[in-house]
């Protein structure tokens, strides 16, 4: 009766600890890849209308596009917009008001952030 209850209690152990291994969530590597490289990007050209030391505004009037995953938009009233420059961002030429721009940016948490601007 001894080894009958040895076993029962061995059986009952080994389907508690089966149980509780599958109730544990699979954890998965994290991902490397940084919002920077999947968020997608759009571009814009305008006029600088203001500089700061980590960020610039862009109007942006009828006259100028906008492109968005491949796709040309025509712009149909004036509107501005600001651009963060973070240790990323290539700028081309300098950033002073008047200039014209065309500027490469993605959106992080609702803000633009430059990745690439040219100056002409």
């Amino acid at each position: 009766m001894k080894k009958e209850l040895k076993i029962i209690w061995a059986t009952m152990a080994s389907l508690i600890l089966v149980a509780a291994v599958c109730a544990i969530p699979p954890t998965l590597p994290h991902s490397t890849a940084t919002h920077e490289q999947t968020a997608p990007t759009q571009s814009v050209s305008g006029k600088i209308a203001e500089v700061q030391k980590t960020s610039f505004t862009l109007s942006i009037g009828p006259s100028h596009t906008m492109s968005n995953l491949g796709q040309q938009l025509q712009e149909t009233q004036q509107k501005s917009m600001t651009f963060q420059i973070d240790k990323n961002t290539t700028v081309d030429g300098k950033l002073q008001v008047g200039a014209n721009a065309d500027v490469t940016y993605r959106e992080d948490g609702g803000k633009f952030v430059a990745i690439s601007v040219r100056v002409s």
